[in-house]
């Protein structure tokens, strides 16, 4: 039986030196280096000291962290480096031009390395002692990692004892492996960042929208993990992800994670790599609930879609008007990849209940430029595709894009960019033909209200009605109520006969500053978005620090107490704004009205005046 003490003994004529290992690589050969923080260290160093014999040696590899001492200017010609996802430590030799970078999704990686399209002559990876039946673990990075080993010609593996040994399929045949270079060494760690304000506030959007019972998916980066703190409230999750960090302890600890409604590998948290401290590989060493799996299983659209309620979180460089996102350059400079965006992005949106989000700051180099653009910028690579996209979070709200027009989608979209760029969004979107001459009026309007305006009241039925601040995106919706309402609730409300309301009348309502000019809507959840079933609106007159109130409740939900709600809550938003009243003007024949204001908790009085009454309510 071997151990992990004897384990050279048994396989004494596959060790060696790494030194002697790397004598194999030729000039020209094509070397794959493991991902992550499963980058082989030991085996790397030892083929960049032996440089200055090779000449074009191309070095493949994921996202590798640590450090990359072969992707310097004074070795260019001896290595040339083919990322397909470009890390912080090969960034300037790519964006230089003296490397390369290769966009294709995660899932597809794969199949290169069998097809034969992208032959490894040799693979540099990292394992775990091979155990009794000499198995080693790959450990924290199966990824792509397993179908190189299987792949290339030649495989040296740097035998750590400090690399975990995982579950799942994540183990390969110590006979698989060419060389066995023994490097008792610490694994590279990746501490989890301090979130910003900014990020929290991300993170706490992001969460709202996922439901218990979901399955979850996090990007690499730091607004991803940042969602982690706001899911403890959650019940039942899932993970199925490419990768996780140290957050995840917390989730698993507290019990929001069990995977038991998950639809495929119930229980278990599936992952192809992660990237944490020793904590975090300590915690997953033996550890039967994480299941380490290919990127061929892990990133499969297809399989990703089977599972129920999952949940896609993803990151962006900028996105443009009409939904098209760039998540891998900076304008012509390519700064990161594709990676598993695309292919977990299509298999949320095919997942029954499941849900895709890009989130990303609303602005980049502190706070110069807006990350939401009318135009991409030029070279700037779409990673997502408009067709695609479906949320979009920044730390002003949530964008709903699926489905929706270019002109929707570009309300949408300014409603969330920094208040200092929307104005010239607005006025880019109309030069471009993306919303109608008429919105140029509405440059500068575009506000969205605070989510303290946000509740709920439920109704003697059960029945919950939401109410919020009005939202840019609201137009449609309030121009379909409008077409609802009836002649005499129209009556009622604009207190004159109209056969409808023009569009500039209902942009009035729509855009409104939420301080002076506060609209609520009361909605209720359908399957494509919120439908809105009464409104209530007051205007300050700021001379007299009072109000002008009035409401409108779609024909079938009046008499019902919404009205009666919906004036509780705007009395509350303007207490709480300091306004000492409301003032308003009901017709004789609006009883309802009428009651409603009578019947409140505040001191009213009101005067007649032919076929009006006006109110006075003193809060």
């Amino acid at each position: 039986m071997t151990t992990a003490n004897d384990w050279q003994t048994e396989y004494k004529s596959m060790v060696s030196s790494a030194e002697k290992a790397v004598e194999y690589i030729k000039s020209g050969y094509r070397v794959f280096v493991g991902t992550g923080c499963a980058q082989p260290e030991t085996l790397v160093d030892a083929l960049v000291k032996r440089g200055g014999a090779l000449i074009d040696t191309e070095i493949v590899h994921l996202l590798t962290l640590g450090h990359a001492p072969y992707a310097v200017e004074e070795l260019s010609k001896s290595f040339r480096v083919n990322s397909f996802f470009i890390s912080k430590n090969v960034r300037h030799v790519i964006q230089e031009g003296l490397g390369d970078y290769t966009p294709i999704f995660l899932s597809d990686i794969p199949r290169l390395f069998s097809s034969g399209q992208l032959p490894l002559d040799v693979a540099l990876v990292q394992v775990t002692p091979p155990d009794e039946r000499g198995m080693c673990s790959l450990g924290i990075s199966v990824d792509i990692v397993k179908s190189a080993v299987a792949n290339a010609k030649y495989v040296i593996a740097q035998v750590n004892p400090q690399m975990p040994r995982t579950a799942g399929n994540s183990s390969v045949s110590v006979y698989d492996l060419d060389v066995l270079v023994p490097s008792d060494v610490p694994l590279i760690e990746v501490p989890i960042e301090e979130e910003n304000e900014v990020s929290r506030q991300i993170g706490e959007y992001v969460a709202a929208l996922v439901e218990d019972g979901s399955t979850i998916e996090f990007g690499i980066g730091e607004i991803p993990q940042a969602v982690v703190p706001f899911l403890k409230g959650k019940k039942h999750l899932g993970i199925h992800t490419e990768m996780f960090t140290d957050a995840i302890i917390d989730l698993v600890e507290s019990g929001v994670v069990d995977g038991s409604r998950k639809s495929i590998d119930k229980g278990k948290i599936v992952a192809s790599f992660c990237m944490g401290t020793r904590k975090l590989y300590d915690y997953i060493d033996g550890n039967e609930l994480f299941s380490f799996h290919p990127t061929e299983y892990v990133n499969d659209p297809f399989i990703i879609g089977s599972g129920h309620k999952q949940v896609a979180i993803n990151v962006a460089l900028e996105v443009d008007l009409t939904g098209q996102v760039c998540a891998d350059s900076l304008g012509k400079r390519f700064y990161s990849g594709i990676g598993g965006q695309v292919d977990f992005n299509r298999g949320a949106a095919r997942s029954e209940g499941g849900k895709c989000i890009i989130a990303m700051p609303s602005t980049a180099k502190d706070g110069t430029i807006s990350r939401i653009k009318a135009i991409l910028d030029e070279g700037a690579g779409v990673v997502t595709t408009r067709g695609d996209v479906h949320y979009v979070v920044t730390e002003y709200g949530v964008a709903y894009l699926h489905g929706k027009s270019v002109q929707e989608r570009a309300i949408a979209l300014i409603s969330i960019a920094h208040p200092k760029f929307r104005a010239e969004l607005t006025r880019e979107a109309v030069a471009a033909r993306y919303l109608r001459p008429d919105h140029a009026a509405i440059e500068g309007k575009i506000v969205v209200g605070p989510k303290e305006y946000n509740s709920v009241h439920i109704m003697d039925d059960g029945t919950m009605i939401s109410f919020r601040a009005m939202h840019p995106t609201d137009e449609p919706r309030l121009t379909d109520l409008i077409h609802t309402l009836s002649k005499e609730t129209m009556y009622y409300r604009f207190m004159h006969q109209m056969k409808t309301v023009e569009r500039k009348e209902i942009q009035n309502f729509v855009y409104v500053n939420h301080r002076t000019d506060v609209a609520i809507v009361a909605t209720l959840p359908e399957a494509h978005g919120d439908e809105i079933v009464a409104i209530g609106r007051y205007y300050l007159d700021q001379s007299t620090n009072k109000a002008e109130l009035a409401f409108v409740v779609r024909d079938d939900w009046q008499n019902q107490g919404i009205g009666s709600a919906l004036f509780r809550h705007l009395s509350l938003i303007a207490i709480r704004n300091g306004i000492s009243g409301f003032t308003a003007e009901v017709l004789r024949e609006n009883i309802a009205m009428q009651a409603v204001i009578n019947k409140s908790e505040f001191t009213v009085t009101s005067k007649p005046s032919g076929n009006v009454y006006s109110f006075n309510i003193r809060f």
